[in-house]
């Protein structure tokens, strides 16, 4: 069954322009035909369309499930953006695939990228919530560089930096237990400096690593999200 986002369905009972012609014009939906609805905010919906109209399709709400498939930890990402803007993209794409909560884009000494447009990031978080059956959404942090990123106050949250520096490490998946919010830096292709590593460490941050293979940011990033969505889910 199609999978729509609406953040404001309750308020509107409509579709907005995009997702409306996606269902009346392309899926060729009609009137009676039932769809199912996400918010972005941990709400999933059943529905059913009342008026096919294709700039705004009206619904019905039929079932309303809060807090769908809501876990019981929180993951945030921060990555430096790729010279190649795909990779990133990729990124998002596969880390909400998998389930992170928060993705800040990390500006570094070594950064190649210095800018980076969250207009398509965010369709894409949308689409693969969306592909996904996911209700929440992923929040997605305006580009921010390293040095501020570490004013910030991380709360209770484990916290942990990726890098490649040549001194002893741990092992990510060791250092993690289940249902413990995680705050994990991704460097940049040139890897984090080694101020940016002692600066971390300074904040809290247990320098880690992903594994013997020296991997790509995305690629990094993606793996990241993915030891820790396994930890839970085998609740280690």
């Amino acid at each position: 069954m199609a999978i729509f986002y609406a953040p404001d369905i309750l308020e509107t009972g409509t579709l907005n322009e995009e997702e409306s012609n996606h269902c009346v014009k392309v899926l060729r939906m009609k009137a009676g035909d039932d769809l199912e609805i996400v918010d972005g905010a941990g709400n999933y919906y059943k529905a059913r369309i009342s008026n096919p109209h294709h700039k705004k399709c009206a619904v019905d709400i039929l079932e309303t499930i809060s807090e769908y498939s809501k876990r019981n930890y929180k993951v945030h990402i921060a990555i430096a953006p790729t010279k190649n803007i795909d990779r990133l993209e990729w990124f998002a794409e596969k880390a909400t695939e998998i389930g992170v909560d928060e993705i800040s884009i990390l500006i570094c000494d070594h950064s190649e990228r210095k800018v980076v447009k969250n207009d398509r990031l965010e369709k894409i978080l949308v689409s693969a919530m969306k592909q996904s059956k996911k209700a929440y959404l992923p929040k997605l942090n305006e580009q921010v560089s390293f040095s501020n990123f570490m004013k910030q106050d991380f709360g209770s949250s484990k916290l942990f930096i990726c890098h490649c520096i040549d001194q002893d490490k741990k092992i990510l998946s060791h250092e993690y237990h289940s249902k413990q919010d995680a705050v994990i830096l991704i460097g940049p292709e040139g890897d984090f400096s080694e101020e940016e590593v002692e600066k971390a460490i300074n904040k809290g941050f247990v320098p880690v690593s992903l594994g013997e293979s020296r991997l790509r940011t995305e690629t990094a990033g993606v793996a990241a999200v993915h030891t820790i969505s396994v930890i839970n889910e085998l609740n280690i």
